[in-house]
């Protein structure tokens, strides 16, 4: 089967060059890969007949000429934002939109490349916090979204005794279903796959939420991690964001053992530090490149103990994630417009 053919065409050499890397990221030995810079080279090229399955051309580039060649799909990047005109295999996108966000549109509207795309095992991303407040499942439901914009597969499990994370979500309901209850109370290693009927999906896929708290319902914290490594083995993914409770214990260590990246969310004030502090003090950190700090609910204008030389933290914060502005008003999947969240989701992946 040959690969696709995909053209890559801007004047500005800078601009293609990473757009090339990060189609070659993804399709490294799966797509035939060209590169256009030169104007004169690109119309002599077009002057014959050509046929590739996708062609991404800068606006200047660009002319409805290009719609009588057999081109699966033309995406042109333009600072308009209007669609130009041509046939409906032509679509406009913002060129100074994240190359990921541009990846992502061309992926989702072909997919015989979607069947190409570099895939990875299972990654368990565990998002946490020393105390409550700060953000957690707001950073766990925005990387979550952030990462299904990159067309991800995402699994979001919220891992707490009492679930409140519904109230974000279009669909408050919880899962209802005896049998799934039944499942629970005795998990096999094939739980996941047990219960997936009930798995529901707003913009990232996620496990609804439990009817009552797990004390009324008398299962243990344990199984979540049942859930998580069964959801792993069972290949329907790219991530599974596991959004834990604060408490640390037993469980909880059992989960971030598990993970291939944690992220611990903190806030700015002294008090969120201490107990972050404290928390960090308990952690194996052996693979101190798997955890990230986040500062979240970040507010600029505020006093900030980040900005101290405090040697006594035992970390550092790599991303700071805004306060979101009408937050009680927002659904989970417009957390991922959060450009602290974004970054901390670049840095997950």
């Amino acid at each position: 089967m040959p690969f696709p053919r995909v053209i890559l065409a801007d004047v500005d050499s800078g601009y293609l060059g990473h757009l090339q890397q990060k189609f070659a990221e993804e399709f490294f030995g799966r797509v035939e890969l060209e590169l256009i810079s030169d104007p004169a080279y690109f119309r002599e090229l077009f002057s014959t007949p050509q046929q590739a399955d996708v062609l991404v051309v800068a606006e200047g580039m660009y002319g409805p000429e290009l719609q009588r060649h057999s081109v699966g799909n033309v995406f042109v990047l333009t600072e308009q934002r209007e669609i130009p005109a041509g046939g409906n295999n032509v679509t406009a996108i913002p060129k100074y939109s994240s190359i990921g966000a541009i990846l992502h549109e061309v992926v989702s509207r072909c997919p015989g490349l979607q069947a190409r795309a570099r895939r990875k095992d299972c990654q368990i991303v565990v998002v946490g916090s020393a105390c409550g407040g700060v953000g957690k499942t707001t950073v766990a439901l925005g990387i979550s979204g952030c990462l299904a914009e990159e067309y991800k597969r995402v699994l979001y499990v919220n891992a707490g005794r009492l679930q409140s994370f519904q109230r974000v979500m279009r669909d408050h309901s919880p899962i209802t279903a005896p049998d799934v209850y039944a499942k629970l109370a005795h998990p096999t290693e094939s739980v996941y796959e047990e219960i997936r009927h009930a798995v529901r999906t707003e913009g990232f896929s996620y496990l609804p939420p439990f009817k009552a708290s797990l004390l009324s319902l008398n299962l243990p914290f344990s199984v979540f991690e049942k859930i998580v490594l069964s959801a792993k083995k069972s290949h329907d993914f790219d991530y599974i964001v596991v959004d834990v409770d604060t408490a640390f214990d037993e469980d909880c260590a059992a989960l971030l053992s598990d993970a291939d990246k944690v992220v611990i969310v903190t806030r700015q004030t002294a008090a969120s530090a201490y107990a972050t502090n404290m928390l960090v003090a308990n952690l194996n950190r052996m693979e101190d490149d798997k955890y990230l700090f986040v500062c979240g609910d970040f507010r600029a204008g505020e006093k900030s103990v980040f900005t101290v030389d405090d040697k006594a933290l035992r970390f550092s914060v790599n991303e700071y994630a805004e306060h979101i502005e009408d937050y009680d008003n927002l659904y989970s999947e417009e957390y991922a417009h959060n450009d602290g969240i974004r970054k901390t989701a670049v840095l997950v992946m």
